[in-house]
């Protein structure tokens, strides 16, 4: 099987899909959905077609880069810019010519905005039949950029014109269609390619979770994120906080310097996990957290949740994502509005001062999550998901 995957080639998120096919022996093509010249580290089995791209170290020897090689990625990216400035449609004309060369049995845009739009510009121009396409929705691509007036006429056009669709959120099945997908929908799970529960389960905290006393925080703070709702919250809190110590993940710059003043201001003990801190170890704090904090005013489900929960963190997440698939509101997790720091410091106040709560979710949440997020199990369903469209094509 040969597959074209239209994706974010520096993306742990597209790096961690792949993972879950790289041993079946297909073919797996990419071509970045954002000309950056970079791949994920983490990438293995596939070849990537770039425009200008440095060789960098650490890529897998299993990584066949096409294109033209420079030595730094700064040069790499001055001769993109020079393209985009001459020649606009250039992505567009090279993906047509790479999907006639390769002749892929699937292609798959991963992400709407940038892979989805792509993708549809090349049908357009492409002659001949086009091979059956796959979209698959991350995050906010329907749920909020649907609501915007320049996003809306090229979602429907892209959900007009593909053949299949995935998505993380039932939510997201009922917008495509409302946006005009009449296709089928072949998977509704998470992006992420889950937990390997026995492994993970060692960098749990033993003990109850009520007896936990640190406090992570998601420090996204741009066109979605409002980590600082969360630091104004736990400022309401801060009566109850002495025993804790927060921890801010994933840190926006304005974050970091917000963090910094909550610190110096509460004086509440204030950890920022440094860019590039392992994965495992981030893990490793949201099982030894009591609570969680993640909020967005838009999401798919986000991951970070799905960490918290197999870690046994009690989830404080906004309402805008698909969260209500997962937790039950006041039983497992509590949801809120992501810009009323008032709401979401009640909810830590609960999180914090009852101890039923938590230990009831900690256990509740695990046992989910060995039924829905082990990896075996989504690595299985991103087989099927090939594997169903293959076959369908070989009928007609």
């Amino acid at each position: 099987m040969r597959i074209l995957l239209v994706a974010m080639s520096d993306s742990i998120h597209t790096a961690r899909w792949i993972s879950q096919i790289a041993d079946q022996g297909w073919d797996i093509y990419m071509f970045p959905s954002k000309d950056c010249g970079l791949v994920h580290p983490e990438m293995k089995n596939i070849s990537v077609y770039h425009s200008f791209y440095s060789k960098c170290k650490g890529i897998d020897k299993s990584v066949y880069l096409h294109g033209f090689p420079v030595f730094s990625k700064f040069v790499a990216f001055g001769g993109i810019r020079v393209l985009e400035e001459i020649w606009p449609d250039y992505r567009i004309l090279q993906l047509k010519r790479i999907i006639a060369r390769i002749k892929p049995d699937i292609i798959h845009s991963m992400e709407i905005q940038a892979a989805g739009y792509l993708t549809l510009e090349a049908r357009k121009r492409f002659y001949g039949k086009f091979p059956p396409w796959i979209v698959t929705n991350w995050g906010s691509d329907i749920y909020l950029f649907g609501r915007l007036s320049e996003h809306e006429p090229k979602i429907k056009s892209v959900l007009e014109e593909c053949d299949y669709y995935t998505c993380e959120c039932l939510r997201d099945v009922k917008l495509a269609r409302e946006f005009g997908f009449k296709g089928r929908v072949i998977g509704v799970f998470p992006n992420s390619c889950g937990f390997n529960l026995k492994q993970i389960s060692r960098l749990r905290k033993s003990g109850p979770i009520s007896d936990r006393r640190i406090i992570m925080l998601k420090g996204y703070q741009h066109w979605a994120g409002r980590a600082l709702s969360g630091l104004k919250a736990l400022e309401y809190c801060t009566d109850i906080l002495d025993e804790y110590e927060v921890v801010i993940y994933s840190a926006s710059r304005e974050t970091v310097r917000a963090a910094r003043l909550f610190r110096k201001s509460t004086g509440i003990r204030t950890r920022i996990i440094p860019t590039g801190t392992p994965h495992y170890e981030i893990l490793r704090l949201q099982g030894e957290a009591r609570t969680s904090l993640g909020l967005s005013i838009s999401d798919g489900i986000s991951t970070s949740l799905l960490e918290a929960m197999a870690m046994g963190s009690f989830p404080i997440q906004s309402w805008t994502s698909c969260a209500d698939e997962w937790i039950e509101d006041g039983k497992t997790g509590i949801l809120v509005p992501p810009e009323d720091p008032e709401v979401v410091a009640k909810a830590i106040r609960r999180a914090l001062t009852d101890d039923d709560l938590v230990n009831y979710a900690g256990e509740r949440n695990y046992r989910l999550a060995a039924e829905k997020l082990n990896q075996s199990l989504l690595k299985s369903k991103v087989i099927d998901l090939y594997t169903t469209v293959a076959n369908e094509r070989s009928i007609y």
